[in-house]
């Protein structure tokens, strides 16, 4: 069924294709599994705590038209995969608060595809153990296609490198053979055209929603394959394929992978302390470090922030990040971040409330703040995503903090307490002490869950408490 082209000097689907067919849940060392655990509890966690915002309900309208045997996260309602794909991911993705891959080139969110692993695998019928297989597989092909893509500079959004992987992800759980993975890879990148405009001037719901829809295409070509559809190829190195449209080309060497000779990049992945974009973690916590010796913030005098080359580009560069009217601008506006988290001292749910971005305070405290680039803080990235807040006072004192990395980096994986810790204050608004403790010990158990009905039933919310935002 796979289109052999003589003239490529090497297939990438093929490759993956073999690469998912082959793997087995024992060659997933405990380290990763461990690290597949505790992302799936965040993803968990970052769901719930979305459960009333009003995108995700918007999006769970959708579900009675869609019938199926898959579980909406929070509810007992049921839809088909691609549905519980696309709503599950919408929630998972919505706080800004999920995972991120900072790796060799464009990154990434590779938790997004967790949504769909879970949708299919509900629907296979397949336990915990096939189902960290899947996760396993999405977040390594997702990672090893990111570190060799340039889909940023060449004005395409990171989610198309989550297709491919979700399709293997999805394929995988309902045992698709080499040929047939392969097939669901060809079908899931040429029906799939994710613009970077998602993330650039005004920022709209479909930031948060972009890679939902990428897993449910994924799905989708999935079900196609499994039923012989097939997909033009080559479809990475094709006349018209990826790699010309985005004017590069990058091997893929399946050897090096996790299950192979190298370590699986699971491992590799960032774990957000707050909810914001990726590039103003540190800043966060910097202010929150120097908030206490701020008495009164109108005694403030100017704000600086230096941060990198992408911290720039992605956080202020463009004049909506210093007038930023909704939340999905607002969690990707330095200058809001830094003043908010000054105020508060600290990121929560609340600070992207409508009352929060109108709050007169802060549009004062903003007007204080610059925003610059510092080559030397660029340097450090990727191993490090740093930023520098000085804070100078009327009285003439100088308040500065740099912060390099935070637990939850690549690096500095969370502790289990950690892991728990975030996932509790997602939830505790939504579930009872027994809830979260009784579901925190199934998901820590995963690869011992034999039915995942029984592990979703545990998620149901059942109070209607709005969150902020």
């Amino acid at each position: 069924m796979t289109t052999k082209d003589p003239d490529c000097r090497q297939n990438i689907t093929d490759s993956l294709a073999k690469y998912t067919a082959d793997l087995r849940f024992e060659e997933i060392d405990q380290q990763s599994l461990s690290a597949a655990k505790s992302l799936f509890i965040d993803s968990v966690g970052c769901a719930i705590a979305s459960h009333h915002s009003a995108t995700v309900a918007k999006c769970r309208e959708l579900v009675p038209s869609f019938p199926g045997p898959c579980t909406v996260l929070g509810t007992s309602m049921r839809t088909t995969m691609d549905m519980a794909a696309f709503v599950n991911g919408a929630a998972v993705r919505y706080l800004d608060m999920n995972d991120t891959y900072m790796g060799l080139g464009d990154p990434g969110h590779p938790s997004d595809m967790l949504s769909a692993c879970l949708a299919v695998a509900q629907a296979q019928g397949s336990d915990g153990q096939a189902l960290i297989t899947a996760i396993m597989i999405a977040y390594e092909v997702n990672c090893r296609l990111l570190d060799g893509s340039l889909l940023i500079p060449n004005g395409w959004d990171y989610t198309y490198m989550t297709l491919p992987a979700t399709a293997l992800a999805a394929g995988k759980l309902m045992k698709l053979d080499a040929e047939r993975l392969a097939q669901a890879v060809n079908l899931s990148l040429v029906a799939h055209v994710p613009l970077l405009q998602t993330r650039a001037q005004h920022l709209s719901d479909w930031k948060g929603l972009a890679n939902a829809q990428a897993t449910r295409d994924a799905v989708f070509a999935a079900q196609l394959a499994q039923h012989g559809v097939t997909g033009p190829a080559p479809i990475f190195e094709g006349t018209f394929g990826v790699f010309c449209q985005l004017g590069a080309e990058f091997n893929i060497d399946v050897d090096e992978f996790g299950g192979r000779s190298g370590q699986f990049r699971i491992n590799a992945t960032s774990v957000k302390r707050y909810s914001s974009e990726w590039f103003a973690l540190t800043a966060i916590h910097a202010a929150i470090d120097l908030a206490p010796q701020v008495s009164d913030v109108s005694d403030v005098e100017e704000i600086c922030v230096d941060t990198t080359a992408r911290g720039y580009k992605f956080l202020a560069a463009e004049a909506e990040k210093w007038h930023p009217q909704t939340r999905d601008a607002a969690d990707h506006s330095m200058p809001f971040i830094v003043a908010r988290a000054l105020l508060d001292r600290s990121i929560t749910i609340d600070s992207y409330s409508p009352a929060a971005i109108q709050d007169p305070r802060l549009q004062l405290l903003m007007a204080k703040v610059r925003v610059n680039e510092d080559k030397t803080l660029t340097a450090m990235f990727p191993a490090k995503t740093p930023n520098r807040l000085t804070i100078r006072l009327k009285d003439g004192r100088v308040l500065q903090r740099q912060v390099d990395d935070l637990p939850g980096f690549a690096g500095r994986m969370m502790s289990r307490s950690e892991v728990e810790e975030k996932f509790r204050g997602n939830v505790s608004r939504l579930w009872s002490e027994e809830q979260t403790s009784r579901a925190l010990q199934s998901m820590w158990d995963l690869e011992q869950v034999k039915n995942l009905d029984t592990l979703l039933a545990q998620f149901v919310v059942h109070t209607r408490q709005p969150i902020g935002g």
